[in-house]
């Protein structure tokens, strides 16, 4: 009589979810809460002082930039960028260092997993909480830029969800890093090479209209641009156009990136 072999699934294999990682999660609101007030400066410290340096400092200089035949003061302008910079900023560096230090040097992923949670799962979780993170922040800066009188719109609660998904697309394009890296220098690649270059090529800082043609065209394509482009009218009381494509953009990459990651974290603890 012939044993049956077992056949490990391709670490390619669909994701097998389920409510298993609301508990990851709540764990880590759970450790957050006692640092909460300094990650709540350090979050929204560095951004303000960008918007204010460039804003009121650079602003002084620029005055106002041309959007689509309206002229807009160069504050407005950045402040409607910058807030989608905070939110990728916000959950690339909680989906890299906090959850490299989780799953590499503290070994919480696998002390998680001795519980009846699957890697999956925990992935999952750490996604879903570097989203929440970026939103948290993304938050207290709003509400700063509100008090700042640099926007009114009623359009910016439309802006919260729109946020939202921006944080869950640039961490789980974080957590492919954070299923490649062996020590914290790795992620220098992807801030170097990644996030800065989209920085400045999307539209945060100058009108992508600056740019050459076919520049123009390929930076369309980057996550930050879509995210932007649906953002920056909300700010001036304006409703975005192409929602269905930078949306689908945003959600799409979001996808993919999360499968990516889920395939290496799956065979980096197999090894």
């Amino acid at each position: 009589m012939m044993k049956r072999q077992h056949v490990t699934p391709s670490v390619w294999a669909a994701p097998q979810l389920s409510m298993r990682w609301w508990p990851v999660f709540l764990r880590n609101l759970l450790v957050w809460r006692k640092l909460a007030i300094p990650s709540l400066v350090g979050g929204i410290a560095e951004p303000l002082m960008w918007l204010v340096a460039f804003g009121y400092g650079l602003g002084a200089l620029v005055g106002q930039v041309n959007i689509g035949g309206q002229d807009v003061p160069y504050i407005l302008f950045l402040a409607s960028g910058s807030i989608c910079m905070s939110a990728m900023n916000s959950a690339s560096f909680e989906a890299l260092y906090s959850a490299f230090s989780r799953m590499h040097m503290q070994k919480t992923w696998d002390g998680i997993m001795n519980a009846p949670v699957r890697l999956d799962d925990v992935v999952m979780a750490e996604m879903l909480w570097a989203s929440y993170k970026a939103l948290f922040t993304v938050t207290a800066i709003l509400g700063v830029m509100l008090a700042l009188g640099i926007s009114h719109s009623w359009k910016l609660l439309l802006a919260w969800p729109v946020l939202w998904v921006v944080g869950v697309t640039f961490s789980c394009i974080a957590l492919i890093f954070n299923a490649m890296a062996k020590g914290y220098d790795f992620f220098t690649y992807y801030f170097t090479l990644f996030l800065t270059p989209m920085m400045f090529l999307s539209g945060i800082y100058f009108p992508r209209t600056q740019l050459p043609d076919w520049l123009q065209e390929v930076t369309s394509y980057l996550p930050l641009t879509a995210a932007i482009e649906l953002v920056r009218p909300l700010f001036l009381d304006q409703w975005p156009s192409h929602v269905a494509r930078n949306l689908s953009l945003l959600v799409g990459v979001a996808i993919v990136a999360f499968w990516v990651a889920l395939a290496l974290t799956r065979k980096r603890f197999r090894a």
